[in-house]
């Protein structure tokens, strides 16, 4: 309830702002309750007080050029920079460790789901940068997760109003579940209505090689 009231306070001061600067320090590891903040400002709307489609773009941005400022910082400055001076950033070997498991388990696909894992969410751009991930792979998997993850928990408090801290604690607790149960079924449904052009792709290259013409060798007779 005290979180509660912190949060309600700095809105009533801050208004938008808390938001954005709230989840771009999060995710530089700064101990902030995003996914709380984000849940009571969706609650915020529901009592229009704030605008939900605003909220929703303010949150999206935060997330992302927090996230992106830590791909650079672990690509830029590396693993020395990070074991030297990551307790500043909260970055514990045990949390980097935790990271690095994660990493081995889901891959990159981590940087899409792990804003859904308490813990792991804050050092997923940096282990990126660490590992020289590609930044448009890096892109695609932490800004169409940060959509995900900002809509989400916005919603909770749009659509379930006065009744969103249950459905919160529920969500917290079941997140990376109830995000894989909507990625894959969607992940599925566009596989299959994509499955003639795999077909094709797949069969292409059988088909060039039948249509591709056939280079005759005249012989030539030696006149002795």
């Amino acid at each position: 309830m005290e979180m509660l009231k912190w949060i309600q306070e700095m809105f009533a001061e801050y208004g938008y702002s808390v938001l954005f600067f709230g989840l771009l320090l999060e995710f530089v590891a700064f101990p902030f309750p995003g996914e709380t903040t984000m849940a009571f400002a969706g609650y915020l709307s529901y009592m229009g007080r704030l605008d939900f489609p605003l909220l929703i773009l303010i949150a999206l941005a935060g997330t992302t050029i927090g996230m992106t400022l830590t791909y650079v910082l672990g690509l830029k400055a590396g693993m020395p920079f990070i074991q030297r001076y990551g307790r500043w950033f909260f970055f514990s070997p045990s949390k980097l460790e935790r990271t690095q498991r994660w990493f081995e388990r889901y891959g990159s696909f981590l940087v899409f789901v792990g804003y859904f894992v308490p813990g792991v969410r804050h050092f997923t751009g940096y282990f990126s940068g660490l590992i020289a991930l590609p930044f448009r792979k890096f892109a695609l998997y932490a800004y169409s997760g940060a959509l995900l993850w900002v809509v989400l928990f916005l919603g909770v408090g749009r659509v379930f109003g006065p009744q969103w801290t249950s459905v919160f604690h529920l969500l917290e607790t079941y997140a990376v579940w109830i995000v894989l149960a909507i990625v894959l079924p969607a992940a599925l449904f566009l596989l299959w209505r994509k499955r003639r052009s795999v077909a094709l792709l797949i069969s292409r290259p059988k088909a060039l090689a039948l249509l591709k013409p056939k280079v005759k060798v005249k012989k030539t007779s030696r006149k002795r």
